[in-house]
This record gives C-alpha cells, sequence and structure tokens, in this order.
C-alpha cells in the first residue's frame, strides 16, 4: 500500500510540473469587461482575479499568490497611475489569499471576512499576510471614487469567510471557487457543504447582476451560475435513482453517468470523485459544518 501511494505521489508530481510548465508558454492577460472594470489572468496560476478604476484610486479582488499579485500590479500599472486603496479576500483558502504584501506594500487597505480572518491568522502561510482589516456580518459596502462594491457573505458554502462581490452600477459580480463554468465538481469537492452551497447559488442567482468574474473560467453570467447548481442537482438525483434500482452503493460511483454534462471539463476524470463525494455526504451527514454566529445574523452596510 505505501509503495503503491508513493507511485501516485510521483504520478501526481509530474502531472502537476507538467502543467506548470505548459502554463508558463501561456501569457498573462488583462481584459477590460466595462467601464473601469478590468479582469487579470495568469495561467502560471491557473486563476482570475479583478480590478476597478475609480477616479480616487483602484479595487483589487483576489490576489491568489505572490507571482499573480507581481503580474496583476504591472498590469494595473499599465492602465493607470491611481493608488491601490484596497485589496479584497474572497475566503480562507491559501491558493486565494497569497500574494497580499504585493498590495500591502504599495498602501492597499487589505480585508476579509472575519471567519477567514481568523483562520488565515491561525494557519499561516509563507506567501500569505494578514489582512490588515476584517469585518463582520452578512454584508457590508465600500465607497470609493464613485464606484460602490457589495460584499455579501453567504454564510457556509465553501471554505470560510467566502464573500461574493457585486458592483450594483455595472451589474457585476466577482465569485471564487462556487461556481466554475462548464466543469464538473472539483475532484473530491473538498470543503464543500454541498446543501448549503445549493442554497447559496440559489442566493446568487437571486442578485440582479448580467455579468460574472470566475476565479477559475474568467466571464460569464448568470446561466453559469445556474448550470453549476443544476448539475449538482441532477448529480444527487442521478445517484439516488440508483438507490432506487439496488445499486450496490459501492459500483455506483462508476455507473452513474449524466450525458448532458459530458462536454464539460473532467467530465471523465472527475466524475465519479464527484458522485463519491455526494454518496458520502448523504451517508455521514453534511460536512463540513459549524454552528451559526452570531456575527452572520448582522447586516453591516
Amino acid at each position: 500500500m505505501k509503495r503503491r501511494l508513493n507511485i501516485i505521489a510521483v504520478f501526481m508530481a509530474l502531472f502537476l510540473t507538467q502543467i506548470s510548465l505548459l502554463a508558463q508558454n501561456l501569457p498573462e492577460y488583462t481584459n477590460k469587461i466595462a467601464d473601469k472594470v478590468y479582469t487579470y489572468g495568469n495561467p502560471s496560476s491557473g486563476y482570475s482575479s479583478m480590478f476597478v478604476v475609480t477616479k480616487d484610486g483602484v479595487i483589487v479582488f483576489e490576489p491568489v499568490n505572490t507571482v499573480h499579485s507581481k503580474g496583476m500590479l504591472k498590469a494595473i500599472k499599465s492602465i493607470t497611475s491611481k493608488p491601490i486603496k484596497y485589496l479584497l479576500y474572497s475566503h480562507n483558502h491559501w491558493d486565494h489569499s497569497g500574494g497580499g504584501k504585493v498590495f500591502s506594500e504599495v498602501g492597499a487597505k487589505t480585508l476579509a471576512h472575519v471567519e477567514a480572518y481568523q483562520w488565515m491568522k491561525a494557519n499561516p502561510h509563507k506567501d500569505m499576510e494578514l489582512p490588515s482589516e476584517s469585518w463582520a456580518g452578512n454584508r457590508k459596502n465600500i465607497e470609493l471614487g464613485g464606484v460602490t462594491v457589495e460584499l455579501h457573505y453567504l454564510g457556509m458554502n465553501h471554505g470560510l469567510g467566502m464573500t461574493v462581490f457585486r458592483l450594483p452600477k455595472e451589474k457585476i459580480v466577482f465569485i471564487a471557487d462556487i461556481v466554475t463554468p462548464n466543469r464538473v465538481l472539483f475532484t473530491i469537492v473538498p470543503d464543500f457543504n454541498i446543501k448549503q452551497w445549493t442554497r447559496s447559488l440559489k442566493e446568487i442567482e437571486n442578485m440582479d447582476f448580467k455579468t460574472a468574474v470566475f476565479t477559475h473560467g474568467a466571464v460569464g453570467t448568470k446561466k453559469d451560475v445556474r448550470e453549476n447548481r443544476e448539475y449538482i442537482e441532477d448529480l444527487r438525483g442521478a445517484i439516488h435513482a440508483e438507490f432506487k434500482k439496488g445499486t450496490n452503493p459501492y459500483v455506483i460511483a462508476n455507473t452513474v453517468k449524466l450525458p448532458k454534462y459530458k462536454h464539460w471539463k473532467m467530465y471523465k476524470e472527475w466524475l465519479p470523485m464527484n458522485v463519491w463525494r455526494l454518496l458520502l455526504d448523504d451517508h455521514m451527514g453534511p460536512f463540513p459544518w459549524r454552528p451559526e454566529h452570531a456575527y452572520e445574523k448582522k447586516n453591516n452596510y
């Protein structure tokens, strides 16, 4: 068993190295998606961020890591000489919350929801700087240079402190991790409460926006949010259908097929993992879970 795990680890390392090498040959990009609003993508990190240029300064969404943030800072400086006033974190995970020092060093106020802040403080990482401030409650507004940014904390779904950002005038939202267009769920669906995730997606669908920027998948629409929710619901329905047939639970992961989504990325590779995750959720109960905190009941805007 130990030898098998070592072999798997070697193959995973080679796979990730190959992806990294391929990504290094792809150019960074900056796209203007609306007046004052830009997306920045760095294939070497595999993530997208967003920034808004106002008359009084720049608001940045999602630092990712130092390499990504340095590239984004360079891109911002090529567009404007305005100071960077805010860096906003979506949630706690290391692969999204690294690189903040790049922006704090140029004077930006860095901000995360208190749940993310507390986790980041308790789980330091060499590439992650603790935000300079935290915020509590379900809602907060930031105003800068005539631009309003709404911070929406939707409670449990993925990670801690997950925040969806909305620009009400521009009708744009920025969404990390909880929606990835045209791709099945990420591997074993780590750190997702499936039930609460589905609830959160419905709440996002009820928001007023036309354009969505995703950390994985760049730019899309409300249709992408709806389709992600429908995939989860269709997958659970297919699993329950197998139970009704009397299918052995241990073979359901290799039995369930969803032809409707066969064109989605990683369908063949990750669909069985997705099935196992939802099977375990139904068998063990929802996880992760935590009590509702007092600050989740507040409105703060």
